[in-house]
């Protein structure tokens, strides 16, 4: 029976779980904590703490946003976490655990997980979608991830929204398409500290067909179905799988699906509309991937 401690880095929370297995694997233990944010050392003693608690275990297997260079656990460019930007994490964290580690992009882990054992299990062709702190993306082409010349494919984040304004943050997807972007515009129309609102509460009032929440979730949907729409023309996959806590909500599913049909009815008659589903994982989507790939070092 394998034992392998798998870390989910996220922009707020740092999630972890001790999964066991041999073929297949289960979570046995899981927990979160706050991701620290000051700079590299704190970051990396935080990763060593949860080592430390935890272990008995053969291997670190890290999911992570920004560009990763999998094959050697580089972190090139990680998002809001820049501090780590240049550094050799896998390397690093092996020298002071005495474990392999494998470091992977976070959206990558997600797809990887879906393809082996989740809702992409019987495509080609697939595209991932992860909402959370900002938005992640991944293209599985004929069953593996397509990672590009240098690391990039998939980065919905950084992509434009309106090429006639201002290149700046705010005109990306990472602004308008993230879930705690959303979350902080529901906030706001319910005149709230978005501390004090949570995606169940909003989604909670979805549900109960308020409104103003309805409004702000189909804003939000026409958003997300605009840019499914414009990945299908670039790279035709089969199955568009949404990922993240938003995604455990149908009447999100249910918003795209209803935007989607409002952009294909005025479309030209001939171009195809892929499968949207949830992925099968939901939060656990990216512990899972991260999993898999340490298994396949």
């Amino acid at each position: 029976m394998r034992k392998i401690l798998s870390i989910d880095v996220g922009g707020t929370f740092i999630k972890y779980a001790v999964m066991t297995g041999t073929r297949s694997f289960k979570i046995i233990a899981k927990d979160k904590v706050p991701t620290p944010r000051e700079n590299h050392e704190k970051f990396l003693a935080g990763l060593t703490e949860i080592f430390n608690n935890n272990s008995d275990v053969e291997g670190i297997a890290i999911s992570m946003p920004g560009l990763i260079d999998t094959y050697k656990g580089i972190c090139i460019s990680s998002g809001a976490l820049d501090f780590s930007n240049g550094h050799c994490l896998a390397e690093e964290l092996n020298s002071i655990c005495g474990v392999p580690v494998t470091v992977e992009n976070d959206a990558n882990c997600a797809a990887i997980a879906e393809v082996k054992s989740g809702a992409l299990t019987d495509v080609k062709n697939a595209f991932v979608m992860v909402f959370g702190t900002s938005i992640g993306g991944a293209f599985i082409c004929n069953r593996e991830i397509y990672r590009g010349a240098h690391f990039c494919a998939g980065e919905i984040a950084p992509t434009f929204q309106n090429i006639g304004e201002v290149a700046d943050e705010k005109n990306t997807y990472h602004y308008a398409l993230s879930a705690v972007e959303f979350q902080e515009r529901c906030a706001k129309i319910l005149g709230m500290d978005s501390k004090e609102v949570t995606g169940e509460m909003i989604f909670d009032l979805i549900d109960e067909n308020d409104d103003d929440m309805l409004d702000a979730l189909y804003k939000y949907a026409h958003g997300v179905a605009t840019k499914i729409f414009n990945l299908q023309m670039l790279f035709d996959p089969e199955r568009f799988a949404l990922g993240g806590g938003i995604s455990v909500r149908q009447s999100f599913i249910d918003a795209i699906q209803d935007k989607l049909d409002e952009i294909y009815a005025v479309s030209f008659d001939y171009l195809p509309r892929p499968q949207i589903v949830a992925c099968k994982y939901r939060n656990d989507a990216n512990l899972f991937g991260a999993l898999y790939r340490f298994l396949r070092k």
